[in-house]
């Protein structure tokens, strides 16, 4: 079916999104509306280590609780660059680890139902520590190792609810199959 946008407008934007609100027109030629959230791609790097992973954990305001998820984040406004060297920078940001190897596991999109945010998934290993440089908005994140099972049975249990850190641990086992 095709969708074409009659009217497009910026209903509201900040640092890090914007809100558009598209009037469209099916094929059969019924209108409709939709609300689209714009927001960069980000990268997710899942940091493997002894046979297990290092989380960060933080407050996540919008759900009011602390949450275990592997590192992620975007460039800030106005910087650019790949999906690799984005994942190297948060890598470094949050845990303070350099990989000696990073690979790419796949890309995912975020919620398609109302926004093209997508999440590059990275697997680090061969990692060096280093002393994390968080932003001002990452001043109560902290980090822990955890093994394998560990991670499975946060993940079974809800204690891992993040999508995005879901998402990328299935494409880590798909990949390791």
């Amino acid at each position: 079916m095709s969708i074409r946008t009659v009217t497009s407008r910026v209903v509201y934007e900040n640092p890090w999104l914007t809100l558009r609100e598209d009037r469209i027109e099916r094929g059969d030629g019924s209108p409709g509306l939709y609300s689209v959230i714009e927001k960069p791609d980000f990268a997710l790097v899942i940091p493997m280590d002894d046979e297990g992973f290092h989380l960060v954990e933080q407050y996540r305001y919008p759900v009011r609780a602390r949450t275990w998820e592997f590192p992620s984040g975007a460039f800030p406004a106005g910087v650019t660059g790949t999906p690799e060297e984005l994942a190297a920078a948060e890598l470094a940001e949050e845990t303070g680890f350099t990989a000696g190897r990073l690979e790419w596991l796949g890309r995912v999109q975020v919620a398609n139902a109302m926004t093209a945010e997508g999440c590059h998934v990275f697997l680090a290993t061969e990692l060096s520590p280093g002393e994390p440089n968080r932003e001002h908005t990452e001043q109560d994140m902290r980090q822990k190792w955890f093994s394998r099972s560990d991670v499975e049975g946060m993940l079974r249990d809800g204690v891992i609810a993040d999508g995005p850190s879901l998402a990328a641990y299935l494409l880590l086992k798909l990949h390791r199959q």
